[in-house]
């Protein structure tokens, strides 16, 4: 019925709160357990204190090119609180909350982003394949995860997650297109978060919406409230149940704002206006929640001075432990191409360690 009633093509966005945190459709709130609320709100905080660090971090030739996800917290912890446990999320390169919150340490993100290949590796029970840096293969990994589950009745979904600028990458639209024709149980998340690096969303397509791009899919598709956590929540577990029940994909945009950087290695100063910037700010995910939280006397003034504090140490320390033990071994950068180093591979590791051994003699 939500699908139904959220027609991506008329443009109707679902929202829960207001720019405020106010509730603004009483009839969706979920039902969420506090704990599972303030869990919600301590992964965004976090999240935004580790991402506001990495880019100290890289200025200060610490760590290397790092993908900020500064305002677009709730368009991925609403959507991970929505799902089970048993279920897998094939990343992006924008996704260090999603991570977050299905377990993933932060040391092991901050160790990817510091250069090392261990930082990929996440426990098994966590469900998390590798952060994927080329665009849009991400959506076919999940669309086999999916299909696997199917295959082999696993009750598991598969999600994905991806940028407005992916859905112009033809890797969308194939792994779309496989999980839509066999019903895998797929959802993906677009994160709508206005610019493909520097190129405006409204450049990138004639689609008045990117939700509505599931019609070619034959899916329900629907357009979310990004900033809004329990917008999110509530289209994520509308999906889950609609792709788990074996009725096949579901796509979710996500309209939110990177209120940072694409990268470190870009200055968005040079595409969009600070008046732009602004406007976007007021509408910030987490002092929306912030003031939910509040407003249902579940969160004080009191409790986020502790908190500020006990993320600000915990991102300090994990980093020291990052400088301290994430040097990389010449042989890691080799060995994780295949299973197996290849004949090429072991010749070129060869080749450039006795390089590295002959600029040491000099």
């Amino acid at each position: 019925m939500l699908f139904k009633n959220y027609d991506p093509q008329k443009g109707k966005q679902l929202k829960v709160l207001d720019a405020k945190g106010k509730i603004i459709n009483e009839e969706l709130e979920p039902k969420i357990k506090k704990e599972t609320l303030i869990k919600m709100y301590k992964t965004m905080t976090l999240g935004r204190v580790a991402d506001i660090r990495a880019l100290q971090y890289q200025r200060q030739g610490r760590m290397l090119t790092y993908a900020p996800n500064i305002g677009q917290e709730a368009a991925q912890v609403g959507a991970m609180a929505a799902i089970e446990k048993r279920d897998w999320l094939s990343p992006g390169f924008r996704d260090l909350d999603s991570m977050l919150y299905r377990g993933a340490e932060l040391k092991k993100i901050y160790l990817y982003w510091y250069g090392n290949e261990w930082g990929s590796h996440f426990a098994e029970d966590q469900k998390i394949l590798p952060i994927n840096i080329i665009i849009g293969s991400q959506i076919n990994h999940a669309a086999g995860l999916a299909y696997a589950s199917k295959i082999l009745k696993k009750d598991e979904i598969a999600v994905a997650v991806i940028g407005d600028g992916g859905t112009s990458h033809g890797e969308f639209y194939e792994g779309m297109n496989f999980a839509a024709a066999y019903d895998a149980p797929l959802v993906t998340i677009i994160q709508n978060n206005q610019y493909a690096i520097s190129t405006p969303r409204k450049k990138a397509t004639k689609a008045k919406t990117l939700a509505q791009k599931s019609v070619a899919f034959g899916i329900p598709g629907i357009q979310v409230d990004g900033n809004d956590v329990l917008a999110m929540y509530v289209a994520m577990k509308e999906a889950s149940n609609h792709a788990r029940s074996g009725k096949g994909p579901v796509l979710i945009e996500a309209v939110t704002y990177r209120m940072g950087p694409h990268t470190t290695s870009d200055d968005p100063s040079i595409y969009r206006t600070k008046e732009e910037e602004q406007e976007w700010a007021k509408k910030d995910p987490i002092l929306r929640f912030k003031n939910y939280l509040m407003a249902k006397k579940m969160w004080t003034e009191e409790e986020q001075v502790k908190l500020d504090e006990q993320n600000n140490k915990f991102v300090k320390e994990t980093f020291e432990w990052v400088e301290k033990n994430g040097a990389v071994e010449l042989e890691d950068i080799f060995k994780y191409t295949y299973e197996k180093m290849t004949p090429q591979l072991k010749e070129q590791y060869e080749t450039h360690k006795k390089f590295l051994e002959e600029s040491k003699g000099e």
